[in-house]
């Protein structure tokens, strides 16, 4: 990982490598707590370590996990059964049309990493407050601010558990022997739940350092900002209490630079690739991410996985392929404008060439054997000739795919921008790419719907222009004028679209359509409306036979 948190993979690597697929595992297996903490770089390496832990859980990184939950319940994104691959028993199936179950072992899954990573919290919290600084060696305030930094990690885990399962358990102390069922927490509801991480965040805001290069993917006051703003921005859907004034109080400490930025003054960037591309970490308006340092730490982004092909390596010109799973929803693509560099930029459509020389298309590996691999906007056998749409008749070329984050080229080659062909040298940046949680952007457009939201829905000349500066960096200078909003037209229902298209991939979808009270109600490709329980997830039926204390969500 970049800056200070190359710790982790100098220090503690060999130990914790394989921690994060290992649900049985103690985290001091091999190093006792009882003789971790005697020195600094333990100390680091013990805050840093709920770092890399996120990676399974908080980005696509091939575990069930929040991103996935988020996202695939959603309208822009599905992972269909594509010909003998992807079907999964039936899960991806279940999470597109709402019909989980109460024993899902996904979801049980995304739960035990949540509150795993929450203990990787935990930890490090109760050893640092049980232990004198002379016996560390580190300073007062090095304690003091590595305590608040992970309590405000830690409010950061609850936030994406209260997201999904709403009524949580709140446990702040790591048992250090059998615990008898009788002392199980039990059951917080949500609005309990979302008093605690506010009060946490508060109080620990301060004590945490800004944002800057030294704490680049590590929680900051930036973050900690950010996190307010999520929470208030969704506090009437999660508590019934709108909190539209807070969430522009807390978008203000960011726009206005008050939490620090990871190069310099926070700002937006000046184009649509700066916070995707393999030196993303030089970007200025990333707030909190998953950094990622392939060449120091071998610690590599997990997204592909998800989203890449089984021949992606050849149309990217790097070494990762993945398992052909998420694409975009048929129809989603047409909801960019042709002008719009978002839609050329971020989705990938049409034939494939190899990267190593253009001339020659990437040839499929499954339907399409030998053949030209085109990506389609639709999921349908096309080989056959059916017409027949839904989760269950997709091929291995079925649906638009992600081009948002880019890994780089790890072999020489060519890349292609219209006529134009330029010669390239393997990328030294090559699989460095961070996975953003919050971006400046993001919190622009919170400010924008909070305005509208205590406006009555209607968009004021500060919403429009929070939007639009955002948006103008998708067109060119030629095309802008005819696509910038005015207070007619950003209305809420275009907020919500624009939204979809500014944000897709990362994560926020199932909460807007929730916010905008369209998750249960909405129609899109093959999904009806299903019910406003489903707003939440179940609490694993996994979870409630290990303590019997955890009340189940209504309509479970």
């Amino acid at each position: 990982m970049k800056s200070n948190l190359k710790y982790i993979a100098l220090i503690m690597f060999s130990v914790l490598s394989f921690a994060c697929t290992k649900l049985d595992e103690n985290a001091y297996d091999q190093i006792p707590a009882d003789v971790f903490y005697t020195n600094k770089n333990e100390v680091l390496s013990a805050v840093l370590r709920p770092y890399t832990h996120a990676n399974a859980w908080v980005a696509p990184a091939g575990q069930n996990g929040w991103w996935r939950m988020a996202e695939l319940s959603a309208d822009q994104l599905a992972w269909p059964t594509k010909g003998p691959h992807g079907e999964d028993g039936g899960q991806w199936k279940r999470l597109h049309y709402h019909t989980w179950t109460v024993d899902e072992s996904g979801y049980n899954n995304a739960w035990n990493l949540m509150y795993w990573g929450m203990g990787l919290c935990n930890s490090p919290i109760q050893n640092l407050e049980g232990r004198s600084i002379a016996d560390m060696g580190i300073t007062q305030a090095e304690k003091d601010s590595y305590i608040a930094e992970l309590k405000l990690l830690r409010a950061f885990h609850y936030l994406k558990l209260m997201d999904l399962f709403g009524n949580i358990p709140i446990s702040l102390t790591v048992p250090t022997g059998s615990v008898p069922t009788s002392e199980y927490p039990a059951t917080s509801t949500r609005k309990q739940v979302f008093d605690f991480i506010e009060k946490e965040i508060k109080e620990n805001i301060e004590k945490t350092p800004k944002l800057s290069r030294a704490m680049l993917g590590r929680m900051s006051q930036a973050g900690g900002y950010a996190m307010l703003v999520e929470l208030y921005l969704n506090a009437e859907a999660w508590t019934g209490t709108p909190r539209w004034d807070d969430c522009i109080a807390a978008a203000d400490m960011l726009i206005k630079n008050q939490g620090g930025g990871q190069n310099g003054a926070m700002a937006l960037d000046p184009n649509i690739l700066d916070q995707f591309k393999n030196t993303n970490d030089l970007s200025k308006e990333v707030i909190f991410s998953i950094a990622y340092d392939y060449k120091r730490a071998n610690f590599e982004p997990g997204f592909a996985a998800d989203f890449f092909h089984f021949a992606q390596r050849d149309i990217y010109g790097g070494g990762r392929n993945g398992n052909d799973g998420v694409v975009v929803i048929p129809g989603v693509y047409d909801t960019y404008d042709n002008d719009d560099l978002r839609k050329k930029e971020w989705l990938l459509i049409g034939p494939q060439y190899k990267f190593s020389n253009p001339k020659v298309p990437v040839e499929g590996t499954v339907e399409y054997a030998g053949k030209p691999l085109v990506f389609v906007d639709n999921i349908r056998k096309n080989v056959t000739g059916s017409t027949t749409s839904n989760m269950s008749e997709g091929e291995e070329n079925s649906g638009v795919r992600f081009n948002k984050y880019r890994l780089g080229n790890s072999i020489a080659g060519f890349i292609v921008n219209g006529t134009d062909t330029t010669a390239v040298q393997p990328d030294p940046n090559y699989n460095n790419t961070d996975w953003n949680i919050y971006r400046l952007t993001w919190i622009y457009f919170a400010k924008a719907e909070a305005i509208m939201r205590k406006n009555g829905g209607v968009a004021t000349a500060e919403a429009v222009t929070l939007i639009n500066t955002c948006k103008q960096r998708a067109y060119t200078t030629a095309t802008w004028p005819s696509h910038a909003y005015t207070t007619a037209t950003l209305t809420l229902d275009s907020l919500l679209a624009e939204r979809g298209r500014e944000f897709i991939f990362e994560g926020f979808r199932r909460d807007d359509l929730i916010r905008f009270g369209k998750f249960a109600t909405g129609t899109w490709w093959d999904h009806s409306p299903s019910t406003a329980t489903r707003t939440l997830f179940p609490i694993p039926q996994q979870q409630r036979d290990l303590n019997s204390k955890l009340t189940q969500n209504p309509g479970y």
